[in-house]
């Protein structure tokens, strides 16, 4: 079972700087056509200072952890338990490769359902810039399904 207690529980703050090679190849990924996010010309023709990091990719930014679950590992949450439930995403200004981003992990809600039988986690990430000004707010929710 998921200890209430976890709500507000935070991690040490992580900073990660995009590379334009990840950022292409995330782009490649995803399906995602527009040049913009893939050649540097077009982006500074599209009045960017270099390319931008296309949709939903500070979402992967876990993935450059030394573990990208290592939340859940310190929750102890068993992995094979886990599903997805929702992702949302609030954006407060574009942010670019080469810039220095710092990653705040924070548990903002946990509760269950079903007497229990299933446990919703709700991860906030909050990503700000060299300046600490926040760039974007990443919220998901997770469900533990027990039983």
């Amino acid at each position: 079972m998921v200890d209430l207690s976890v709500i507000g529980k935070t991690w040490p703050k992580r900073t990660i700087v995009p590379e334009e090679g990840a950022l292409r190849f995330f782009a490649q990924a995803t399906g995602e056509t527009n040049p913009v996010y893939s050649d540097v010309a077009a982006a500074k023709a599209a009045g960017h200072p270099t390319l931008p990091l296309p949709p939903t990719y500070l979402f992967s930014l876990d993935l450059l952890a030394p573990s990208e679950t290592f939340w859940l590992d310190d929750l102890k949450v068993p992995l094979a338990k886990v599903l997805h439930a929702e992702q949302s995403f609030e954006y407060r200004r574009m942010t670019y490769a080469g810039e220095k981003l710092t990653i705040e992990t924070r548990i903002s809600d946990a509760y269950d359902r079903k007497g229990g039988l299933l446990e919703f986690i709700v991860r906030d990430m909050t990503i700000t810039d060299a300046k600490g000004d926040e760039c974007a707010l990443l919220k998901t929710t997770l469900v533990v399904r027990h039983g």
